[in-house]
């Protein structure tokens, strides 16, 4: 799965490059059979990437974006980010079991969750178990595994065995992109995996993001856009966004810029 993902990323990085690919060269250059780069390009395709053409694919106007490292995402928007992150920890109530989604708008309700009397916190966020580990008020399970340290989390086969067993009320998953068609998505594949199991683990799915995360496209799939039951965000949200999520009766709180 680790090198799936690699060289399709580096597909893309070439389809930026040079507006086009062809099956062959893909194959001779990765060391992979023409039936497998064909299958990239299928999947490339049907993520929005690129069209398929005689002998490869060419690069379709919108495209992935990149993903930055935990240190970069945490100067991005956080005046933003930290009042979403407020107002989301308003939705959280005594007693209940949420999972806490790796991400920088996520890690920021955090502060909040301690002043809780009673609270059961699933995540794997690295970060966010550090700040949460001498909280005795809550009960911290942490979802092991793999550390993928350009994010700080943890992920891989340990950490899908644990959400198996577990159900919470509500899960609180940040994203890198969230596109009307193309739904919720993140850059790493085993990261959507492990997203989707929280959202299957979850009664209610609420998405925490800023707004610069709308229209954006990453490779894998988390979740539809009709499939989640609240989001919370900045004013920054595209007019057309906030009236088709309310169409489909999601809750969408749009938080004040400040000042």
């Amino acid at each position: 799965m680790r090198d799936t993902t690699s060289r399709r990323e580096k597909i893309v990085g070439l389809l930026r490059g040079n507006g086009s690919v062809q099956v062959y060269p893909l194959a001779k250059m990765f060391g992979v059979s023409a039936v497998t780069i064909r299958k990239d390009l299928k999947f490339l395709e049907q993520r929005g990437v690129a069209s398929r053409a005689y002998g490869g694919a060419i690069l379709n106007e919108v495209v992935p974006t990149t993903e930055n490292a935990v240190n970069l995402k945490q100067k991005l928007n956080s005046e933003k980010k930290g009042s979403i992150a407020k107002a989301a920890a308003a939705f959280v109530a005594e007693g209940e079991s949420l999972i806490l989604d790796s991400g920088t708008t996520t890690n920021q309700m955090v502060p909040y969750l301690r002043d809780f009397e009673e609270l059961t916190v699933v995540t794997n966020d690295l970060l966010a178990v550090t700040q949460l580990s001498d909280c005795a008020n809550v009960e911290l399970i942490v979802l092991g595994g793999t550390l993928r340290r350009k994010s700080m989390f943890f992920h891989g086969q340990q950490a899908e065995r644990a959400l198996k067993e577990l159900h919470v009320d509500k899960l609180f998953l940040g994203v890198d992109g969230f596109h009307m068609q193309k739904g919720v998505t993140t850059h790493f594949e085993p990261e959507a995996t492990l997203n989707r199991m929280m959202c299957k683990a979850s009664t209610e799915i609420i998405v925490v993001t800023d707004s610069s995360k709308f229209g954006n496209i990453c490779l894998h799939n988390i979740v539809e856009p009709n499939e989640i039951s609240k989001l919370i965000t900045d004013d920054g949200i595209p007019q057309e966004y906030y009236d088709g999520l309310v169409s489909m009766g999601i809750d969408v709180i749009v938080v004040p810029s400040a000042d």
